[in-house]
């Protein structure tokens, strides 16, 4: 592990053991979505909505028809249906990706109702109160308030991925992005003198290049997050979730005696606790 990684155990001690102390049972959607819903429409162009989806520091759009919400377009469909597939973002409209119908959940569903329903339609969920779009809410909300319970107190070592992909701080951002595509991942591992080094993920791509109108040949190390933060092997997904709130990331890798081992991420998270 690079001297220059931080072990989050580490570094925040005391939030990791109170984080959830102010998180009561029975919480809402309503108390967790985003309220303030970005739309665009189909005939927009995916590099239209890159940006939009970059400049705000979301992964995700409401498409729009005539006033009423039809679909979502998500950065992961930029990745896997655009980037990856050699498209040009500007070429391809919003209507050739996108999801529909909306996958929806009601206000006033519990935060288990709702994980179960994320993992149910494998996705965001558009949260309407009768026929009116009112917000909404992913895995990053859920996992503010997931509860100390026996299914989120398991090590994330039962649940993290362990195959991690990887690359090096001169690889083009394009070209990452595109591996990225192609393997369905939202990360890579930037590994310098072959150590791991930093982590550039789909959000990155959005927000420091797109977002920022920079040439997507840059090198991956002008965008990537460094140093790499972690987490230690052993520790629960209740404690992983805390820290993952309170910074707001949605992916830490996991380590052990020095060394890589898996990959967390914020729906693995939920479908532990939606199980």
């Amino acid at each position: 592990m690079s001297s220059r990684g931080r072990d989050i155990a580490e570094e925040f001690p005391t939030i990791l053991d109170r984080a959830y102390e102010l998180f009561k049972a029975g919480q809402q959607v309503s108390d967790l979505m985003s309220r303030d819903v970005k739309t665009i429409t189909p005939e927009a162009s995916m590099q239209e909505a890159a940006v939009v989806m970059g400049q705000r520091h979301i992964g995700s759009l409401i498409v729009v028809v005539g006033g009423e919400p039809t679909g979502i377009v998500t950065e992961r469909d930029l990745l896997s249906k655009v980037i990856a597939a050699g498209l040009k973002a500007e070429e391809v409209r919003v209507r050739d990706v996108m999801s529909s119908p909306l996958m929806t959940v009601s206000p006033t569903a519990t935060v288990k109702e709702a994980a179960q329903t994320m993992l149910a339609k494998k996705g965001r969920l558009a949260v309407f109160d009768n026929s009116r779009l009112v917000g909404v809410i992913t895995a990053s909300d859920l996992i503010r308030s997931m509860p100390a319970v026996e299914e989120t107190l398991y090590p994330v070592d039962y649940v993290m991925t362990r195959r991690l992909e990887t690359t090096i701080p001169s690889t083009a951002v394009e070209r990452a992005a595109r591996e990225m595509g192609r393997k369905r991942v939202g990360s890579l591992i930037v590994v310098r003198d072959g150590k791991p080094w930093g982590i550039f993920t789909e959000r990155d791509l959005l927000t420091k290049v797109i977002a920022a109108g920079r040439d997507t040949r840059i090198r991956v190390e002008e965008v990537a997050s460094a140093p790499l933060v972690t987490i230690r092997s052993g520790t629960s997904v209740h404690r992983t979730a805390a820290f993952m709130a309170q910074r707001h990331v949605r992916r830490l890798p996991v380590e052990k005696d020095g060394q890589l081992v898996g990959i967390i991420t914020a729906r693995d998270l939920v479908e532990v606790y939606a199980k």
